[in-house]
């Protein structure tokens, strides 16, 4: 166990640093956009073009793993949505508090993480569940936050913007192009693949120390108080009952015959362990849903995983 948080420790210690850091005004907090801006359209998509590159096509493109871990989200999303609904939330915070209970940080936090963890086989499996969360679980709850007396056009209209969302972040056209690269194997020139190395290698440390600050921002933003009740069932529901879901769907399906490699079943069960994805937030506050709330989620997932995560890796190796 104590090997596990010797590799876990520095990613989650970063997380504090931006927390910190942000917190006690030494980063300003105009200067988050810009690191955002930085991880998302720079650093990131290279360093999983990269992982693209360099993982065989066959890791990529493999349907057991997507269509199980597709069905998780939207169990995930479902039980969530319920669960908000009958407690009398309205449909927006519903909406986006399915998304923070089904959408783990894998971009920022779980690609570099697990592969340290597991090695350079990790990213493959990681990198198929980010186009699902990325595709289909948000704009999916996107296009439910809009149901609150908005009728089907007001979805519709939701269902284009998120689409539109997703055509513009670069991270799947990343992805695409790295599983391109690897089928053909392309090589690019040698010039370019350094460049795009030091932007991968950026990605890890400068998106970790935004986390941190990006919910350090939320939550000295709240304007009313939320009340434990409101966040912590959704937090624990991000760390508990998500990775449970899909282990047991993953079991279930491989009892029935379905060819899943357990390697790949290992990283999708701890990819559902990670906390919530910090980019809900912004999505949140884009939508107008209560941002309080869903930075709370967050950060109470996020500071919570180091145990439980670290507790996954131990009990599923």
């Amino acid at each position: 166990m104590l090997s596990i948080f010797v590799v876990t420790f520095p990613f989650f210690a970063l997380v504090l640093c931006g927390y910190l850091a942000a917190r006690r005004r030494l980063l300003p907090h105009d200067a988050i956009p810009g690191l955002n801006t930085f991880v998302l359209y720079f650093a990131l998509p290279c360093m999983l073009y990269r992982f693209g590159a360099q993982t065989p096509a066959r890791e990529l493109l493999d349907p057991a793993l997507f269509f199980i871990y597709l069905l998780c989200a939207l169990l995930m999303t479902a039980l969530a949505v319920g669960a908000s609904r009958r407690a009398g939330v309205d449909w927006n915070n519903a909406a986006f508090g399915a998304l923070v209970a089904a959408f783990p940080n894998t971009g920022f936090m779980g690609v570099p993480l697990l592969v340290a963890l597991l090695g350079p086989r990790a990213a493959g499996p990681a990198i198929v569940t980010i186009l699902v969360d990325l595709v289909i679980t948000s704009s999916l709850c996107i296009a439910l936050s809009r149901l609150d007396g908005a009728g089907s056009s007001g979805m519709r209209q939701a269902t284009v913007r998120a689409l539109q969302g997703v055509a513009l972040n670069p991270m799947p056209w990343a992805i695409l192009l790295g599983a391109a690269s690897s089928g053909l194997a392309l090589q690019l020139p040698q010039p370019v693949m350094q460049t795009l190395g030091l932007l991968a290698d950026a990605a890890s440390p400068v998106a970790l120390f935004t986390i941190g600050a990006v919910l350090a921002r939320a939550r000295m933003q709240g304007s009313a108080p939320t009340l434990p009740s409101a966040y912590l069932p959704l937090a624990l529901a991000k760390l508990v009952v998500h990775p449970a879901l899909v282990l047991a769907v993953a079991s279930l399906a491989v009892m029935a015959g379905v060819v899943l490699d357990r390697f790949a079943m290992v990283v999708m069960v701890l990819v559902a362990c990670l906390p919530s994805a910090s980019n809900v937030s912004m999505l949140a506050e884009r939508f107008g849903a209560d941002n309080g709330r869903i930075a709370r989620i967050i950060l109470v997932s996020t500071a919570f995983s180091f145990f439980t995560f670290s507790a996954a890796v131990h009990w599923l190796k």
